[in-house]
């Protein structure tokens, strides 16, 4: 201990800032202590138990080391037979099984007492701190979670699959699903030919038994591939079918997958993704022969959830850790977070979390109330789109400027900071680019437009006085959108940046959301941060969104 703080205080006089971590990411953010004052006991206490370890040095290092010890493929074992397994770090398996006993991939479905009535709303909450920590461990947990909505369509396939889905016993082992205590499950829908035209695939599934069918083909992105299980479309004499591929035989023999390569991608770099190619490989349908993509995007939609919750957590650890090094830094005689110039970027950053994070969290709500509410239903249909683009759109720049408050410090492989901006642009590209989520928009727009007045019902009644002149410029973006397609990404900016006004009113954040709405959606174009008015008090948005460790 003592050696620990004589390195602190020489870290001080060389004015470097001690590490940011053991700082709780759950009692730090006052805004997340809020939207969770109301839940039960137990569930805060288990936030502020996740809080505490996804910035502890333990943890960190996990992180790091997961995404140091990339996965490896081993095709062939010695004797040239084939393998087709997947290597990870013990780190990535430590990480795994930490989450998995959160619940991360379950607790969604679980109907436990404390979150009745509010389970995406909690899992949310969970996910989030998690991606604080490292997101490429988060790819599969949300496939899993996400894959119960896919597999509702086969009751049979359900029953036998859903209690190894939802077990919280992690199981890395190399074994026929059957024979384990848990399962985790990928997916397969991209292929060369098509891309995000999955009517285009271009892979085949023949029936051979009532729901068994056999397919052949290939996918040119398939993620987690040492899951026990993908989703996969392929077509059928019908259409496009949606099915359920197990990795291996029951007698624990290939079910005819061969892993071609792994993808070597900027980030996401502990999780693995490959192409493969597969032959007689049978699966379980998924729903009706024809009704693939309506089945698949069941599970799409939640995945989406998820994307936009990653990236408002890797977000708020950026600019936490940002905020933390400008306020044990002096430069020209003062902390760096005095400077006028870098109060007012650290705020206007500041204001964009806190929008994201509420949105996020909003839309997790409505899944939550969709079945009761009418206007839950019609945010949930039409904000998950919408805050799937802004949130991961905004993620690379956001963190690419907290990276600059650190300067050459941020820009190093041993900070965190490094591994969130390499992390950030797959959220906006997985699972529909931000052109796939602007014509989702439009395709309400064309179908259901009655959908859009129930939302601005919503927002006309959180947002208060700023709600008609807000409404009428949705309305006239709207109006735009149905002459000329092309300006869809227009209206699905102003949603989202109404949206999270509107929620941080009704949250109560009074003069945060006063600045965001004024700065956002009464402004002109802002290219960077720092364009914050000198109305607003950018300290006081900073101290409040972001208060310093004591």
């Amino acid at each position: 201990m003592n050696q620990m703080n004589r390195t602190e205080q020489k870290l001080a006089e060389l004015n470097q800032p001690k590490p940011w971590s053991g700082i709780n990411a759950y009692r730090s953010d006052p805004l997340m202590v809020d939207i969770t004052s109301a839940m039960p006991k137990p569930l805060r206490d288990e936030f502020d138990a996740l809080g505490r370890y996804v910035t502890s040095p333990e943890a960190q290092e996990l992180a790091r080391m997961a995404n140091e010890g990339v996965p490896k493929l081993k095709t062939h074992g010695p004797r040239g037979e084939r393998l087709d397994v997947v290597e990870f770090h013990p780190a990535w398996h430590a990480l795994m099984r930490r989450s998995m006993t959160t619940g991360l991939h379950s607790s969604a479905w679980e109907n436990l007492p404390d979150e009745r009535g509010r389970s995406h709303k909690a899992r949310a909450i969970r996910f989030y701190l998690t991606a604080q920590l490292e997101c490429g461990h988060l790819c599969p947990l949300t496939m899993t979670s996400a894959s119960v909505a896919a597999i509702t369509a086969s009751p049979a396939v359900q029953k036998e699959w859903a209690p190894k889905i939802l077990s919280r016993k992690y199981d890395s082992t190399n074994r026929p699903w059957m024979q384990k205590s848990a399962v985790t499950i990928g997916m397969g829908m991209t292929e060369k030919q098509g891309g995000t035209d999955v009517r285009a695939n271009t892979s085949t599934a023949e029936r051979v038994g009532e729901g068994i069918y056999r397919l052949n083909g290939h996918k040119w992105f398939m993620s987690a591939p040492m899951s026990d299980a993908f989703v996969m479309l392929a077509q059928t004499r019908e259409g496009l079918g949606c099915f359920l591929v197990p990795r291996l035989l029951e007698d624990g023999g290939a079910n005819g997958l061969r892993f071609q390569r792994l993808k070597d991608k900027l980030g996401n770099r502990s999780n693995a993704s490959s192409e493969v190619e597969f032959s007689d490989t049978f699966g379980f349908l998924l729903g009706t022969p024809d009704a693939g993509i309506r089945t698949i995007l069941d599970m799409v939609t939640l995945t989406r959830l998820d994307c936009a919750l990653a990236s408002a957590g890797m977000m708020r650890a950026s600019l936490a850790e940002a905020v933390h090094h400008t306020r044990g830094r002096n430069v020209f005689g003062k902390s760096l977070v005095s400077q006028p110039m870098m109060t007012r970027v650290l705020a206007d950053m500041a204001l964009d979390v806190a929008a994201a994070s509420a949105l996020s969290f909003r839309l997790a709500e409505a899944f939550d109330n969709a079945h009761g509410s009418a206007d839950d239903a019609a945010y949930a249909r039409i904000m998950t789109p919408v805050a799937k683009y802004w949130c991961c759109k905004i993620a690379p720049a956001l963190i690419y400027e907290a990276m600059e408050c650190l300067g050459g410090n941020g820009y190093v492989e041993e900070r965190a900071l490094a591994r969130h901006y390499r992390e950030a642009p797959v959220n906006a590209i997985w699972e529909g680019s931000g052109n796939v989520m602007a014509l989702d928009v439009l395709r309400v727009l064309g179908r259901r437009k009655e959908l859009f007045e129930q939302l601005f019902g919503v927002f006309s009644r959180d947002l208060g006085p700023a709600g008609p002149k807000t409404i009428d410029v949705l309305r006239a973006a709207m109006s735009l959108c149905e002459r000329d397609e092309g300006a869809a990404r227009l209206l699905v900016e102003q949603l989202a940046l109404a949206a999270a006004a509107a929620e941080l009113y009704r949250l109560g954040a009074g003069r945060i959301a006063d600045a965001f709405l004024e700065s956002r959606l009464a402004a002109g174009w802002r290219a960077t941060y720092g364009m914050l008015d000198s109305r607003f008090d950018s300290a006081y948005v900073l101290d409040l969104l972001y208060p310093a460790a004591t």
